[in-house]
């Protein structure tokens, strides 16, 4: 009789456990944009460049766009500002792929929630690079964005766990993309 119950229990836990943990990549319907790495110089001539990364994987780039809107003072765009800068990128020939972006972009939550280290001066003339993350609001539309990792004149880092692995595969994707003349590092 207990083997029947332990049998019965596990398989309950099981069916319980596979329904409940269904992950999406899609963090909202809506949400276009999951991640965005940023270059800003203005040291030697202004340079501003960067990508994003979609919902779909695909990984946009853009370099010195005119016109560009930046994030407010409390780190967020409108889903109209997203939809304009997303107009003004290129799309590139690098693609996510779905198990890829599901991976990660199941990092959002965490790192969204995480403390992010004091911001420390390390040089100069070294311009900023910083590693993004959005979430997104529907009910406001908009979008959020959280600091993974900032480099350059000063230095900045979320302390989540999952920071680090986002940064470096943001690393490779900006590595593929200057290989592929997209963008200089």
């Amino acid at each position: 009789m207990k083997s029947i119950l332990k049998k019965i229990s596990f398989f309950i836990l099981l069916t319980l456990t596979l329904t409940t943990c269904k992950k999406s990549y899609i963090i909202n319907d809506r949400q276009f944009i999951l991640f965005q790495f940023e270059y800003i110089n203005s040291a030697w001539g202004y340079q501003h460049y960067g990508f994003f990364i979609d919902n779909e994987g695909n990984v946009l780039t853009y370099r010195n766009p005119d016109s560009w809107n930046f994030r407010d003072k409390n780190l967020s765009l409108t889903g109209a500002q997203v939809s304009e800068n997303l107009s003004k990128c290129t799309k590139s020939k690098i693609k996510i792929s779905q198990d890829e972006l599901q991976k990660y972009s199941g990092y959002i939550k965490n790192i969204s929630a995480s403390k992010v280290t004091a911001l420390k001066n390390v040089g100069a003339d070294a311009g900023s690079s910083e590693y993004l993350c959005y979430q997104f609001s529907d009910d406001t539309d908009i979008y959020t964005s959280h600091l993974i990792k900032m480099e350059g004149d000063f230095t900045r880092e979320n302390l989540n766990f999952y920071s680090k692995k986002v940064v470096a595969w943001m690393k490779e994707i900006n590595n593929s993309l200057a290989g592929n003349n997209n963008l200089i590092p």
